[in-house]
């Protein structure tokens, strides 16, 4: 099994391929940054992958987001999500992926034993599947309930625009800039999975769902 692991922690990078060569495992290379990592995918495709979620710059998602392009791209290739968090727009997305090779998304603090893991990344480099029960647990309470996903602060910015109150307004109701509620409400879009779109206007689709939710 040849994989390659994306992980910017130096200690963690080096401590994972140290396990896996110990282990049997060909670590073919170890990028500390997704731009490496893609590149080495590019230039020597392995069998399978092992992604942190969070990476340079920003330390937001670019991982995930690597993830994905590794399994749009290169859709043989076997992805192991190794995370401390669950990020879940880009998770259910990886996961609705189809591709031949395998995905499996792991949170490090309840991975129990060097084997375990081993046996993980085995079976999704096999074209199976690795998914923690809390990621699934996760997944499936957006999928209940999509405004779990929203800070208390897009909640109210949510709730005024069901009012039918402009940003301006809004942005008087809760004494705060009109750029703060601008990035409020398009982080309402991005968390309702509501991306532009010539046929949908994003702001009546949002309070659709808003009201739809917390009138059941």
């Amino acid at each position: 099994m040849r994989v390659m692991i994306a992980e910017d922690s130096v200690l963690l990078r080096e401590g994972l391929s140290r396990l896996l060569s110990e282990a049997g495992v060909e670590v073919t290379a170890a990028a500390p940054d997704a731009e490496a990592f893609l590149r080495a995918v590019g230039s020597d495709v392995p069998d399978a992958v092992v992604v942190d979620v969070r990476m340079p710059p920003t330390f937001s998602d670019e991982g995930l987001r690597a993830a994905l392009v590794v399994r749009k791209s290169w859709p043989s290739v076997g992805v192991l999500v190794l995370s401390q968090y669950v990020e879940e727009r880009y998770a259910a997305e990886l996961l609705g992926v189809k591709a031949s090779g395998g995905v499996g998304y792991l949170l490090k603090d309840r991975v129990a034993e060097v084997g375990e893991f081993v046996d993980a990344l085995q079976r999704v480099a096999n074209g199976g599947g690795a998914i923690d029960p809390e990621v699934v647990a996760q997944l499936l309470t957006r999928k209940a309930d999509p405004l779990s996903s929203l800070t208390a602060r897009e909640r109210e910015v949510l709730a005024l625009m069901a009012e039918g109150r402009s940003n301006a307004a809004i942005a008087t109701a809760l004494v705060v800039g009109a750029g703060a509620v601008e990035k409020h409400v398009n982080s309402i879009f991005m968390k309702l999975g509501l991306a532009p779109a010539d046929s949908d206007h994003r702001r009546v689709l949002a309070v659709l769902t808003y009201l739809g939710l917390t009138a059941s």
